[in-house]
């Protein structure tokens, strides 16, 4: 058990940003036990209008300027502090594989795919 974490992509944008239905999603990143930059996906989850009270196994959409947002956290060191059952503990060893998971999303978004965030815990 433990805090599982998925950017996938989409060849259509959903038409709503937060709790939309991904069928044919192909998988883009996997990250495992990472609470801090899940806690900054459920903030921006939040932002975006996201209502389910716990923030496991929903989708929520990253634009260009969600990536430029999360590089800007990431190298500032600037992700919010999340613990949660089973979530582990960010230690900031992640940064060079958050980078990675960033020049993904960058490609995918220019390539005219969709990128999304999930998880499940």
């Amino acid at each position: 058990m433990g805090l599982d974490m998925y950017a996938c992509t989409l060849r259509e944008t959903p038409a709503v940003e937060v709790d939309f239905e991904a069928e044919e999603a192909t998988a883009l990143h996997y990250w495992r036990k990472h609470p801090n930059l899940h806690g900054w996906m459920e903030r921006l989850y939040r932002e975006k209008g996201g209502s389910c009270e716990a923030f496991n196994c929903v989708n929520l959409q990253l634009t260009a300027g969600d990536i430029d947002s999360l590089e800007a956290g990431l190298r500032g060191r600037t992700l919010p502090h999340t613990e949660g059952f089973f979530f582990g503990v960010s230690d900031g060893n992640e940064v060079d594989d958050d980078l990675a998971f960033v020049a993904k999303a960058r490609e995918a978004l220019a390539a005219g795919l969709s990128v999304f965030y999930t998880s499940w815990w």
